[in-house]
């Protein structure tokens, strides 16, 4: 033991110095495995940063092999380069095995950046909404239906990749479906998870177009599991059904170009039902106090106004442009009912 401490001791406190350096250069391998290894560590973080440094270390440590057999002629650098190699070789296996587990196609690739990235999706949740949909993408040929109204039950829940989809309602355009929109949201909130029903509207393909589409059944439960994926789905569904319905009020115009808006008042009694307006009516009418009822009597109310003549409803021609057809709803319409646009004077004070 006082042998080997002595030598310790001896090798930190007074380390030996070379008496005379060697006259000739080690070989051409090992300087190549120094220059590899040093490019080797440049590498970055991440996946692909990593398979850049063990993709430069494996063969940097080979080149130390190759050097320690033919020319350092020492057993232990070859055991141990060696060893370094296969640690190397097995990492980059480790690594193609994940990056190949986490790719996804072309089409889901595509989707998850349009959706899901701009919301700061973690592609481990995203995954689970894909596995849902088994990663199938399915198709529809031109003119072929993808529900027909009143006979296709609601069973799924579908998402537009390409394409473009025609709504329709008895034979009268109502809408279109683009890429990224679902085919069928209203159809999805209209019915509670226990309940049944069937499509009210016909869904054409217009062009060839492709979707991917989520089983009821097995939606539900990946819903009822994860919170976070049914608040992402409650917040797609809820922005798509609004998309629908102004695309629906693009159809509500006049006839010199002034558009509707279905949150303006005006349109708001025209479209609601006439029993509010009634109801509204009598909820203005001011009660009298108790103690002023027998002191005065109410002032006496102005005449009626007498009615005026029906303005006669001119035909409306079938228009041959698609969404403006019976379905368009012109100003004529809405002249003879209380708070339309007839009632105002001019088009400036009507938008205000």
């Amino acid at each position: 033991m006082s042998a080997s401490s002595l030598s310790w001791d001896q090798a930190v406190l007074q380390p030996p110095v070379c008496d005379a350096w060697k006259d000739i250069m080690e070989g051409a391998a090992y300087h190549l495995a120094s220059c590899i290894v040093l490019l080797g560590y440049m590498g970055g973080s991440g996946i692909f940063g990593s398979l850049y440094i063990f993709g430069f270390l494996a063969p940097g440590y080979f080149c130390y092999a190759l050097w320690g057999w033919l020319s350092a002629c020492g057993l232990d650098i070859f055991v141990w380069n060696v060893l370094l190699v296969l640690i190397c070789l097995l990492q980059l296996a480790h690594l193609a095995y994940r990056l190949r587990r986490d790719t996804i196609p072309e089409e889901f690739d595509l989707l998850y950046k349009t959706m899901y990235l701009p919301l700061q999706v973690p592609l481990e949740v995203y995954k689970e909404i894909v596995k849902c949909c088994e990663e199938q993408v399915q198709a529809l040929v031109r003119d072929q239906n993808y529900a027909v109204e009143g006979k296709t039950p609601i069973d799924r829940l579908s998402l537009l990749l390409s394409g473009r989809v025609r709504v329709s309602q008895d034979g009268q355009f109502l809408h279109y479906v683009f890429p990224y929109q679902f085919l069928d949201s209203p159809e999805w909130e209209s019915l509670r998870p226990s309940e049944e029903g069937t499509f009210q509207v016909t869904l054409t393909a217009e062009t060839d177009c492709s979707f991917i589409t989520w089983p009821r059944k097995k939606l539900y439960l990946l819903l009822r599991k994860d919170r976070y994926i049914a608040r992402l789905f409650s917040s797609h569904l809820g922005y798509d059904i609004s998309e629908k319905l102004y695309s629906l009020n693009e159809k509500l115009f006049a006839k010199f170009g002034l558009r509707f808006d279905i949150r303006l008042p005006s349109l708001y009694h025209v479209l609601g039902p006439a029993s509010s307006e009634g109801e509204s009516e009598d909820c203005e009418e001011p009660l009298p106090a108790s103690g002023q009822a027998d002191a005065s009597e109410p002032p006496p109310q102005p005449p009626p106004p007498p009615p005026t003549a029906p303005r006669p409803r001119a035909s409306r021609p079938d228009s041959d442009l698609l969404g403006e057809d019976s379905t368009s709803l012109i100003v004529e319409d809405f002249a003879e009912l209380p708070g339309s646009f007839m009632d105002y004077v001019s088009e400036g004070e009507y938008m205000k």
